[in-house]
């Protein structure tokens, strides 16, 4: 299981380099055909399907372009034998956003499972914390 762990923590912390980078390609690899993913912005169902994943990068890639960070604070990875779950936490926002909430972290959750011999995402969740009480 160690090394289930190490392959997959590798995993994640390349799709997060192919985030940052703009590389889609990168954030492609090792997803599921069927990844469910719930993220920030609608919409509110979520995705599903790689294609569907594909098309909510590119605005993605245009915010990020303008200097944003995207990098890994935090990852916790539990695999079983064709099953395993990871959590993270993020710095992703632009410098005027991190400086004025300089705690603000982005939450991520992954779901994997082994498809013939590797690790894929099958389930991706970003969320943020609700500040709207200024908190």
């Amino acid at each position: 299981m160690v090394d289930d762990e190490k392959r997959i923590r590798t995993l994640i912390q390349q799709w997060a380099a192919a985030v940052h980078g703009g590389d889609m390609d990168g954030v492609l690899a090792d997803h599921s055909d069927d990844i469910v993913m719930f993220d920030v912005p609608p919409p509110y169902e979520g995705v599903r399907g790689i294609d569907a994943y594909r098309d909510t990068w590119p605005p993605f890639f245009e915010w990020q372009a303008q200097g944003a960070s995207f990098e890994i604070v935090s990852l916790d990875v539990t695999a079983g034998d064709d099953v395993a779950y990871a959590f993270a936490l993020l710095r992703c926002g632009t410098g005027q956003e991190l400086a004025e909430n300089p705690g603000n972290r982005l939450r991520l959750t992954l779901g994997l499972r082994k498809e013939q011999g590797r690790w894929v995402v099958a389930h991706e969740h970003h969320s943020f914390p609700d500040t709207s009480d200024g908190t």
